[in-house]
């Protein structure tokens, strides 16, 4: 009998052992009782655990459980010190979740949660039992300020990565998003052919365009497909939230970018530039920017024209354009040019005035006298201010009768008032010539009008230099070279002559215009001999130069 309950008492231990459960396992229970907010589990082998009613429910929701329903708990401990198995259905949940979370993630599947709760860097999300992480940049497509609708509401995510020792699942709402709309954006895009006309809402407004929603798909107006004017930012033309018709101008199957445009449904105005705009016509448009090298200047819109800064001002040189014309300043101008092909204009401002070179030349005739204030002095002569904004210039020998043009240029200063006569006007090179000691009448003209060239004229001697002499004939000064003092190239010196000698000069140029006199005591003596020769000399005579010479000067003295 003994053996008989050894024997029974050894099986009943191995029974014990070998369908009690072991701890740290996922078990079947069946809830037996609800009470003080917790569920009574009998999990089998004689043992009851106890739950907390919040492990039942999900989050956001209230706990679904009631008696006689068998649900998984994880056996934490076989028994306590109150008699009873130590249980948890959230780690049973747990346990559960990672083992179908882990295939999904094998096989990229999507996971069904919720996010329940806002930490550092993103949210946490209840994957039905295993808690994951949603950093911030993986909830949308577009960064969310308010994610308070979003919470509690069950939706897919993608697992993006999972390490059940360490605990950590990381999951994206934003991939999940970004496929559907792949699809949404491949489904419309399908339906869109180039040169479409659509409606679409303005969605946003950037410094270059706009992204325009056309059901699902963005495509982006390019500000300079808005008008055939210049704009210059959309938000001159549009608004968010505004519906809008544009044409589909280009699609890429590839990168699901769409170019649309609004200007491509209105009337392009260069279809009747060249016939409304002719050239050498004159309009008047508005300025609409302002660059180092011209103004642009719109004629109408979607018409513009570039009046180039060599073609702003007849007087204004070097000068920036903005110095001439401002931004929205109404201008009349000259069509110069039109091409069709660059869809370009060029345009003329100072065509639109006559030329004020022409105006001077029309009512100053040369002779007239005119006054006006030295602008600048140079090297070679005085600038003067004209009437028109123009200028004119007396050259240093235009100075003075009296004085070399060196010495009577230091009596001016900037500012001074001078009278002048019109020597010149050159209306192709845009000069006029002035004279100051033309005022009062042609004193050259007058003092050598009966001079002419060939002409034996005595001069004085005014001044003694290394290079030649200066002579005076009628007030009117005349340089004689080193080379012209004699035909004897040993009497050629300067130093032989004095202050106030009288000599005896040949003319050899009269220059009306520059008002110069050109003389030579050499051409005077080599005139002389040949006329000395031709009187009294011959080829067959014999005679030697000392002898006509001779007879010539006898000649005189008789």
């Amino acid at each position: 009998m003994a053996n008989m309950m050894d024997e029974f008492e050894a099986l009943l231990n191995e029974s014990f052992e070998m369908d009690t459960p072991d701890e740290g396992s996922v078990v079947k229970g069946k809830v037996i009782a609800i009470e003080a907010g917790q569920a009574i589990i009998d999990v089998g082998y004689k043992m009851e655990g106890r739950v907390e009613l919040k492990e039942f429910a999900e989050p956001g929701e209230a706990p679904k459980v009631e008696v006689g329903d068998e649900v998984e708990v994880f056996l934490r401990q076989v028994e306590n010190s109150k008699g009873e198995a130590v249980i948890s259905r959230e780690m049973a949940r747990r346990e559960e979740a990672w083992d179908r979370l882990e295939k999904a993630y094998a096989a990229e599947e999507r996971v069904e949660g919720a996010i329940f709760g806002r930490v550092k860097g993103g949210f946490t999300v209840d994957l039905g039992g295993a808690v994951a992480f949603l950093p911030g940049s993986q909830v949308d497509v577009r960064p969310v300020r308010d994610a308070g609708p979003l919470m509690g509401l069950k939706q897919p995510f993608q697992v993006l990565k999972m390490d059940r020792r360490r605990g950590n699942i990381v999951v994206s709402r934003r991939a999940i998003l970004e496929e559907s709309r792949a699809e949404q954006r491949a489904e419309v895009i399908g339906n869109l052919t180039e040169g479409q006309e659509v409606d679409g809402v303005v969605k946003n407004i950037t410094e270059y365009g706009a992204f325009v929603d056309l059901g699902g798909v963005d495509g982006l107006l390019h500000v300079t497909d808005m008008a055939w004017r210049r704009v210059n930012h959309p938000s001159e033309i549009l608004t968010i939230g505004e519906t809008i018709k544009v044409q589909v101008i280009k699609i890429n199957k590839e990168t699901h970018r769409i170019s649309l445009g609004m200007k491509q449904l209105q009337e392009d105005p260069w279809d009747v530039v060249a016939a409304k705009y002719p050239l050498e016509s004159s309009h008047t448009g508005r300025v609409t920017n302002i660059t180092d090298y011209g103004a642009f200047v719109e004629l109408e819109p979607g018409v513009e024209g570039l009046v180039h800064v060599s073609e702003m001002s007849w007087t204004k040189k070097n000068v920036h354009p903005g110095k001439i014309v401002s931004t929205s300043q109404e201008v009349e101008v000259m069509v110069l040019e039109i091409d069709g092909a660059k869809r370009r204009v060029s345009l003329g401002l100072k065509q639109t005035m006559r030329n004020p070179w022409e105006v001077f030349a029309e009512t100053h005739p040369e002779g007239t006298e005119v006054e006006g204030e030295v602008k600048n002095i140079t090297e070679f002569g005085l600038f003067v201010g004209l009437a028109g904004d123009i200028d004119g210039m007396v050259h240093l020998s235009d100075l003075s009768w009296d004085q070399r043009g060196e010495e009577a240029i230091q009596d001016y200063r900037k500012g001074d008032m001078v009278q002048a006569v019109v020597s010149e006007v050159d209306v192709e090179k845009e000069r006029i010539s002035l004279s100051i000691k033309g005022v009062g009448g042609d004193k050259f003209a007058e003092a050598v009008g009966g001079v002419k060239r060939g002409s034996v004229v005595t001069v004085a001697v005014t001044s003694i230099e290394e290079g030649g002499i200066e002579v005076e004939y009628e007030g009117m000064k005349a340089f004689i070279r080193r080379s012209d003092l004699s035909r004897d190239r040993a009497e050629q010196r300067p130093e032989r002559f004095s202050v106030g000698d009288k000599v005896d000069v040949r003319i050899t140029n009269v220059d009306a215009k520059a008002h110069r006199l050109g003389v030579s005591i050499k051409a005077r003596e080599i005139a002389e001999e040949k006329e000395a020769v031709e009187q009294y000399g011959s080829s067959d005579s014999g005679a030697s130069l000392g002898d006509i010479l001779g007879a010539a000067l006898k000649s005189s003295d008789d």
